[in-house]
């Protein structure tokens, strides 16, 4: 019941009205049915942003850390990802993708719409990264076709660090749907799952027209923080 409040009373109209999103291939996403739309990530802005333009509910993995954040702002956080019907992911451990695959599959079951970023984190610049293969697995294992997704825009109004976004037009796109039936039975095998991920994330680089970076984007922003020198500062005199 939030959620829909949220989405067509509260939050909904201020984004549209504030944003004026262009939107592109809307009839793409499947009007009933369980179906999967995977995205790239570019901001913080893109959790309200595509879900307000979407005339169906979109249930997303959202990273655990959006619900057990501390103080007044972490309870504010975690209370309206809880009732937008959010699910929270541990992101941490080798446990970690097999959790975000059984709860994904779970929404999938419900013949829902589940969203998913394949990169499995936000662009720290801007670049389409390497995709995680669970959204293979889930699509493979449910048998569900997947929309490709892009946020353009997003990144330029609420770059990371960057906590009240900027006033400026974006677009959503959302591609045909792409079908991987023929990978039935698959969900397994590294090289078909793997197949899979690279053709939704290509998918998702036609729409967005990102540069495109094959590796993943948790491991170079890592790389680039351990590479900058640590800050000096001048001693002081006694």
């Amino acid at each position: 019941m939030f959620y829909y409040v949220l989405k067509h009373i509260v939050l909904g109209p201020v984004l549209r009205l504030l944003f004026r999103p262009r939107i592109e291939g809307l009839e793409n996403i499947p009007e009933d049915g369980a179906a999967i739309v995977a995205g790239n990530h570019l901001s913080f802005s893109d959790h309200f942003l595509m879900p307000a333009i979407l005339k169906r509910r979109i249930t997303f993995l959202a990273k655990a850390e959006y619900f057990t954040g501390p103080g007044i702002k972490g309870r504010l956080t975690a209370a309206f990802f809880r009732s937008a019907g959010q699910i929270p992911v541990d992101r941490s451990g080798k446990d970690a993708g097999r959790a975000a695959i059984r709860e994904g599959l779970g929404v999938l079951g419900k013949g829902e719409l589940l969203g998913i970023y394949p990169e499995g984190t936000r662009s720290h610049d801007g670049r389409l990264y390497k995709g995680k293969v669970g959204v293979a697995v889930m699509a493979i294992t449910a048998g569900v076709p997947v929309v490709p997704c892009a946020m353009v825009g997003t990144f330029e109004i609420q770059p990371p660090g960057q906590v009240v976004p900027k006033i400026k037009r974006v677009a959503i796109r959302f591609g045909e749907p792409l079908d991987f039936s023929r990978y039935a039975g698959m969900e397994s095998q590294k090289a078909a799952i793997r197949a899979v991920t690279d053709e939704i994330m290509y998918a998702i680089l036609e729409l967005s027209g990102q540069e495109y970076v094959d590796e993943y984007a948790a491991e170079v922003k890592a790389a680039e923080q351990d590479a900058v020198p640590p800050r000096k500062f001048p001693k002081l005199r006694r």
